[in-house]
This record gives C-alpha cells, structure tokens and sequence, in this order.
C-alpha cells in the first residue's frame, strides 16, 4: 500500500511540470485612488471605466494638470489617510514625494500602496507606463500607449546641424539642467542646454548676470503666476526683459513640464517649432 501511495505521489510529482499548472492570475484591483498629481494622470490614461475612483485635488488644477477637465468627473483627495481608508481603496497610487506618514499609516491598515519614482527621462517615462498598465491590469492598454507615444516622438525628433542653446529660468532664478524632465524636453526639442555648459546638469541657482553673458538662442522663462510672490521678482528684472527683447521667448506651460507622459510631447513640439524658426534665419 505504500509503495502504491508513493508510485501515485511520483506519478503526479511528474505531471507537475513548468507551465503544467498555471497559478490564477491576480484579480485587477477595482477601486484605484491616486494621490499624486503624476500618477493622476497615468492612471486616468489607462484604468478601466470605474476603476478609478479618486485622484489627488491638484488633478483638478488647470494650473498644473494637463488632464484637469478629465479629473472634474473624479472624487478628489488630499493625501490624508483618514480620508484615504474611508474611500476604500484595494490599491492607491503615490508618487516618490508623497507623504511618507501617510503611506507608512496605509501599510499599517493594509492599504496596498504602489509609489511611483519621478520619471526624468523617457526610459523613465516608458518605464511608469508599463509598470502603471501592470498594476492596473491594463498590460494591452500600455502597450498601445507607447506605441503612440514612441511614433509622435519620432515625429518630432529630427534636430539635425549645429544645436542652437537654450536657457530655462523659473522663479527664483531657477534653471534646469539635462538631469531633470524639464531638460529632457530642451534636449528632444533640439537645444543644447545652457545650465549644462555652467555645471548645473541637475539644476540649480543660475544668477541672472550669468544668464546674461551666456548669450542663449532661446529663453525658455517660468510661468508667472498671480500674487505678489518675491521668487517671481526676478522675472521682471529689466535686464531679463531686456535679453527676451533681443531673441526668441517662450513661457513654460506648467501642465505639459510638470509629469513624464505622453503630454510633455506638446511642450517638445512648441520648443521645437522655436528651433525651426531659429535656424530658418538669415
């Protein structure tokens, strides 16, 4: 009798190989909250109808979301666990600057959390996509999202020649450098980047007398906001306003900089229509 039980035991041991059985694969989580302005956004590009069930208040913000108009029709939350547990999530989605208290609460109430890293490349950008369309079981819906994504950048990247530079200056004389997404979008759009020919590739301080004897092609200057904030003073330094006189200007457009998705592709294209038109004179 035993050695029939063991023959049998081996006999399904053997059965029992890679692929034989497939473990049931993992339900897709039904009610999603996001509390970061990013993934906000990825998630309302890819989650199934209802599965989204609230998206941080700054979604709603025309000011810094590009997809405000979409968040209108969402619930929103302000990051609090309280009101986090009380929506009953199965799944909530941070960012890596989401309150590390309330994530750390979440856990402890056994709230799965996904935190997303800053994307400040495209490999990063792609990289969120794919892991967003995994936690939401929406693997397909990804897939066709980089498609899309990769052939419009294609489209747009046809810098050829010499690179004209460009100079990016925000609110308290803040530049960014290739080290950031902001970058990026300079880079793709065909510019050399002046923060980077000063030692800045991850950002910093840029005092304006060395904006001015940078000599840049293009300014690139911060959105000016309403108030009377002191970071923006600089802004209107007659100086600067002098050097935006004297050469091509544009203004950032927060909700295209902000998040690395498909919608930092309009700010690539109002950029690269700037180069165009740089090389096409005499």
């Amino acid at each position: 009798m035993v050695r029939r039980l063991g023959l049998v035991a081996g006999l399904l041991a053997g059965l029992i190989l890679p692929g034989f059985f497939q473990p049931a694969a993992a339900e897709p989580p039904r009610r999603v909250l996001s509390m970061n302005l990013c993934t906000d956004q990825l998630a309302m590009m890819l989650a199934a109808p209802g599965q989204l069930v609230s998206v941080s208040y700054l979604a709603q913000d025309p000011s810094a979301s590009a997809m405000a108009a979409e968040a209108g029709r969402l619930p929103v939350n302000h990051g609090l666990a309280e009101e986090i547990f009380l929506m009953r999530p199965d799944l909530v989605l941070a960012g890596a600057w989401s309150t590390p208290e309330t994530i750390r609460l979440l856990d402890r109430l056994n709230i799965p959390v996904e935190v997303f890293p800053i994307e400040t490349d495209i490999a990063g950008i792609r990289a969120n996509i794919r892991r967003m369309g995994a936690v939401l079981g929406r693997e397909a819906q990804a897939r066709a999202m980089l498609a899309r994504f990769d052939a419009d950048l294609a489209r747009l990247s046809d810098a050829q020649g010499p690179r004209p530079r460009a100079a990016l200056y925000a609110a308290n004389g803040y530049s960014s450098g290739s080290d950031s997404l902001a970058g990026e979008i300079v880079a793709l759009a065909g510019f050399d980047n002046v923060a980077d020919e000063l030692g800045l590739p991850s950002g910093g301080v840029l005092p304006l007398e060395t904006l001015l004897l940078s000599d840049p092609d293009l300014l690139v200057e911060g959105r000016r906001y309403a108030g009377h904030a002191r970071a923006q003073e600089v802004l209107d330094h007659p100086a600067l306003k002098a050097l935006a006189r004297g050469r091509p200007a544009e203004v950032m457009s927060d909700p295209d900089w902000v998040c690395g998705n498909p919608h930092i592709l309009r700010a690539v294209s109002q950029l690269r229509d700037a180069r165009l038109a740089l090389q096409a004179r005499p």
